[in-house]
């Protein structure tokens, strides 16, 4: 454990929440686990997005938010602890995340690591399991968030697919198909620039078209006819109008086939 690590896990409350409004949207690492919500809102849902570079690329637990009080009938209090190429054993190891399933604050727990084809696989089912467990005594749930192969990989999406579903399956948790909604998106137009720049991380139509998925699952709201501008802290996405139905209507299919609920 590194000096500054030690150093966060015995901070005083105080410092901890002054470090986090600093920090902004994340996590401390040692302090997380200690800061509570308060009081629950009417009809609030609380999300914690565990994982990587893929859910913090474009600010997707903030871009969720956003689409989903966007009918103003809603209200989504979201977090993100991730971490660049952290896979779920690495967030089970640091001990963050633990601490804030067993408060029984969060109503679901989103669970990513990278595309996990098949070396992946075992580690993606056991964390999932174990991260799942923690939440029963308080009735927190575990969602699965499938995401994509590199764009070099293309050939791995079945094999994500299934690792995903039988992670779900296996932790009794939630399966948010965001991968199969981008292969939805491409049935209809290959052309659709999903992938950023590097061939791996979502561009933010990719991020755009994962929020939509996560959004009708959390809230029962459907994707077509949510907003085509999205603005979520720093972060704005904008979809252009003539692709914008096309992403709505790819992730209402992938909900629809392939979703865990």
């Amino acid at each position: 454990m590194t000096p500054l690590r030690n150093w966060f896990l015995i901070c005083p409350p105080g410092l901890r929440l002054a470090l986090l409004f600093i920090a902004g949207f994340g996590s401390v690492p040692g302090c997380g686990g200690s800061d509570s919500l308060g009081p629950r809102g009417p009809g609030e849902i609380r999300v914690l997005f565990v994982g990587n570079s893929l859910t913090s690329t474009n600010n997707l637990p903030g871009v969720v938010k956003a689409l989903a009080e966007s009918d103003g009938t809603h209200r989504v209090t979201v977090r993100g602890i991730t971490n660049p190429n952290y896979g779920l054993e690495d967030h089970w190891n640091e001990g963050d995340v633990q601490p804030l399933i067993e408060s029984g604050e969060w109503d679901v727990v989103v669970l990513q690591q990278g595309p996990s084809a098949t070396e992946g696989r075992p580690s993606l089912i056991e964390y999932s399991r174990r991260f799942a467990d923690l939440g029963r005594a308080t009735g927190t749930r575990v969602a699965l968030y499938m995401v994509w192969p590199a764009a070099s990989r293309s050939f791995d999406f079945d094999d994500v697919s299934l690792s995903h579903r039988l992670a779900a399956e296996g932790a009794g948790g939630m399966l948010f198909p965001a991968g199969e909604a981008w292969r939805a998106a491409w049935r209809v137009d290959p052309s659709i620039p999903l992938y950023g720049a590097d061939g791996f991380h979502p561009s933010p139509a990719g991020t755009y078209l994962a929020a939509l998925v996560m959004v009708q699952q959390l809230t029962n709201l459907s994707p077509e006819g949510l907003p085509a501008t999205v603005r979520a802290g720093s972060t704005t996405i904008q979809i252009d109008e003539a692709l914008v139905g096309v992403l709505q209507a790819a992730a209402a299919e992938a909900v629809r086939v392939h979703a865990i609920n």
